[in-house]
């Protein structure tokens, strides 16, 4: 982060004055990627969402053997778990949130899609949401992605250090079977990670969500 924000050579130096105005533009990328969450926002949607469940669906199923296969896997010392689900609904990033915190594996990280209103982001940033910052271009190789690149990889790196539960959505809702450009951009930081060691391994959990009807 610190060369990126240089613009020179790894280890130069600038002024004091121009390190505070990067310090404050790296400090505004991570805010448009996370929020600090909230405790009674956690709470209030963890008593609502089995609530609007009951009212939407006859039943919500999970494979309980597959779950305590992940339940075995939560516990495997300096591993992270990283989620890769298919995408029916915008119910998904909650409903799963929610089965994972119920099921003690930890409030995960939840990788949002682009085109949510202002409000609505903040509300799911508080609630675990992670989005991609502005200014970023999917690529599929390329790496120089200046500042906002710089900080996503370090950010992807320390939810995998402190073992935090990572989601991503492969596809994007009602769309076709592909592979989504957020999606790319997100397991290229989860591979260039690996790739620089910050952790040694990572355990992958496919993960497929399917609705009678999708709300």
């Amino acid at each position: 982060v610190q060369d990126a924000a240089s613009g020179r050579e790894p280890g130069s130096a600038g002024d004091e004055g121009s390190w505070r105005c990067r310090e404050e533009e790296i400090c505004q990328i991570l805010g448009e990627i996370q929020a600090p969450l909230s405790p009674l926002l956690l709470r209030l949607c963890h008593w609502l969402l089995p609530k609007l469940l009951t009212r939407l669906f006859l039943s919500v199923r999970l494979h309980r053997a597959q779950l305590e296969m992940v339940l075995q896997a939560a516990r495997t010392p300096e591993v992270p778990l990283v989620f890769l689900c298919s995408h029916q609904s915008q119910l998904d990033g909650p409903l799963l949130s929610f089965v994972l915190l119920s099921q003690g594996i930890g409030l995960p990280r939840v990788a949002v899609g682009a085109g949510t209103s202002p409000r609505l982001r903040s509300l799911l940033q508080r609630l675990g949401g992670i989005f991609l910052p502005s200014g970023m271009v999917p690529t599929r190789s390329d790496r120089d992605e200046g500042l906002p690149g710089a900080v996503l990889d370090a950010y992807v790196q320390e939810v995998l250090r402190s073992r935090q539960p990572l989601v991503l959505f492969l596809e994007e809702p009602s769309a076709s079977l592909r592979l989504a450009d957020p999606a790319r951009c997100w397991l290229l930081r989860l591979l260039w990670a690996l790739r620089d060691g910050a952790v040694p391994d990572v355990l992958v959990v496919p993960v497929g969500i399917a609705y009678d009807v999708a709300p």
